[in-house]
């Protein structure tokens, strides 16, 4: 059959069994909004920018392990979408971005809302095409797929000139999966390595298991458990990696890095086995490279992408593969090497003393107050009232920090955040991923009254596809982490990180058609959060938690200082 260019997008959406499309029209795509028109496979959500149909495809991802959709005009459209692409990148989500382009005649001539989008992109994307002929358009979709998910995942963006979308050309249904010669990612980890990380890890007398996204992108929480259960080790997880192994469970040791755990700091620094499984040793875990080095101990890495192991910490037993596959390869001979050496049971029992010793620190301890509304006690009690279930999303600064430090996720991709970009303004849009892909289940946006205002405009596509999280501001007036590190690194002197003349949130989420409520006091945190999650279940609320402009995230590694640097409050100042 004939089809054009815009059918044949459709067509290729339908046929990767998409559910939801995230975007914002404009002339460049009319075509493809045409065709969706006329179409009942999928569901378009309009969002009030394009930046926001980004962010809400990449949490649709993190949160459905699918890949995300989204839709974005040319020109200004697309140049909207970058910092939500760049998230994504820097992440690993995998998510195909679908843009405008102005007709193919009109390429370099300065034509209106024209600009280069395969080169603005190019640093922050997996791949991205130009589809300069339609007969190429069917392959280019099926091909960014499969580029998306598979090895790395990572956002792939398919550039459609105008005239493209409109031309005519037989379409052909795929008839075998995609195969590209230039690209075969390792999935088998090497036999030889993967027996080496095995003899490491029985021998050792100090092992850490240190975990990050990678093992949630491939599914293989279910094989760090058990890892972590037949080595007896303790665990530790990234920022991304929060919930692929149960935060509750007392062989999790918290959080490492700059606001990590007195107990996973000092346990990664002096364990005498390492295993990294699926994360980067980045800069924010591990803090100077070469205070990291000074005690000697082996790294087993593993990792997806062989650009990643040994890119900042030199690993003794590099293994290139998909994680959940050199997890099951390791834990089959684990289990073997157990059996026919032997492994005494007791073994760990210093090691787990010596941890018990940290631990004992209490180093995420704070001061309770009457009068005042922390902002960790109001993460602790949305824990209590969701009994751990929630889908928890976030925007950036100090409230990302506690809700990972007080809300412990007992599973995997409950957790969504940015960690690599540190976006700020991807809550809301993200919860409208989370919820599109997880319509029963609760939903939180742990926030900040400057974050929240970056992509506010979001709770009328709220309001209109009838989605209800809940948003948790904790507002302390301030830009908190900004203020934190200019009291400690610039002799308190705060340079613009006061938020003034902020808007009543309470009157403004009425304004769209929500529930607000402004909590003022401690005693009123709990009632407020249950009313929220109960008697206004089916609502979205804007829940805007006054809360303690003073208060800082510890413990804290100052930036260019080693991982067991830790101030553990300000008395370390």
């Amino acid at each position: 059959m004939e089809l054009n260019g815009a059918d044949i997008v459709v067509r290729c959406l339908i046929e990767e069994g998409v559910d939801h499309v995230f975007g914002y029209p404009g002339g460049a795509v009319l075509y493809i909004y045409d065709a969706i028109y006329k179409q009942d496979k999928f569901q378009h959500v309009l969002v009030r920018h394009e930046q926001a149909a980004v962010h809400a495809a990449d949490a649709y991802s993190r949160s459905s392990n699918k890949v995300g959709v989204c839709l974005v005009t040319s020109g200004p459209g697309v140049t909207n979408a970058v910092t939500g692409i760049a998230t994504a990148y820097m992440d690993s989500i995998p998510m195909v971005v679908i843009s405008g382009q102005v007709p193919t005649h009109a390429i370099g001539q300065d034509a209106f809302q024209e600009c280069d989008t395969v080169g603005i992109t190019r640093p922050c994307v997996k791949h991205n095409f130009l589809v300069r002929d339609v007969k190429d358009l069917a392959e280019t979709m099926r091909r960014a797929f499969y580029i998306a998910r598979s090895g790395r995942p990572g956002p792939v963006l398919v550039d459609i000139p105008k005239d493209v979308s409109v031309a005519m050309c037989k379409y052909t249904p795929p008839r075998a999966p995609v195969q590209l010669r230039s690209y075969a990612p390792v999935t088998k980890g090497h036999q030889g390595q993967i027996k080496k990380a095995v003899q490491m890890l029985l021998a050792a007398e100090r092992p850490m298991i240190y975990a990050g996204g990678g093992v949630v992108l491939a599914d293989a929480a279910d094989e760090l458990r058990k890892l972590v259960r037949m080595t007896g080790a303790p665990c530790t997880t990234t920022l991304m990696g929060l919930g692929a192994y149960p935060g509750t469970d007392e062989r999790f040791v918290g959080m490492p890095g700059m606001h990590g755990t007195y107990e996973a700091n000092m346990a990664m620094q002096h364990c005498d086995v390492l295993i990294g499984i699926g994360a980067r040793f980045d800069d924010r875990v591990i803090g100077n490279p070469k205070h990291f080095a000074q005690v000697p101990r082996k790294i087993v890495h593993v990792d997806i992408d062989p650009s990643s192991i040994s890119k900042r910490v030199r690993v003794d037993v590099p293994i290139v593969g998909d994680v959940k596959e050199v997890l099951q390869d390791l834990l089959g001979l684990y289990a073997q090497s157990m059996a026919e050496q032997g492994v005494a049971e007791r073994r760990l029992d210093a090691w787990w003393k010596q941890i018990d010793a940290w631990r004992g620190r209490k180093c995420l301890d704070y001061e309770a107050s009457d009068t005042v509304i922390k902002p960790q006690f109001v993460v602790q009690k949305l824990w209590e009232i969701t009994r751990g279930q929630a889908f928890v999303t976030s925007d950036v600064g100090q409230h990302q920090m506690w809700a990972a430090q007080y809300y412990p996720f007992p599973e995997p991709r409950r957790w969504i955040n940015s960690g690599g970009l540190g976006t700020m303004g991807v809550g809301l849009p993200y919860a409208m991923g989370v919820q599109m892909a997880n319509p029963d289940r609760d939903v939180a946006v742990i926030t900040g009254e400057g974050s929240i205002q970056m992509n506010i405009q979001e709770l009328s596509t709220c309001s209109q596809y009838r989605l209800t999280p809940k948003i948790l501001c904790l507002n302390n007036r301030y830009l908190g982490m900004v203020r934190q590190w200019q009291e400690i690194e610039y002799g308190s002197r705060y340079s613009e990180s006061y938020v003034d003349a902020l808007p009543d949130f309470v009157k403004l989420a009425e304004s769209y058609g929500h529930i607000g409520m402004r909590i003022d006091k401690p005693a009123d945190v709990e009632p407020a959060l249950r009313e929220a999650f109960t008697k206004y279940k089916d609502r979205l609320v804007f829940m805007d938690f006054i809360t303690d402009q003073t208060e800082n995230v510890w413990p804290m590694v100052k930036a260019g200082r080693g991982l067991t640097e830790m101030l553990l409050g300000s008395e370390d100042l």
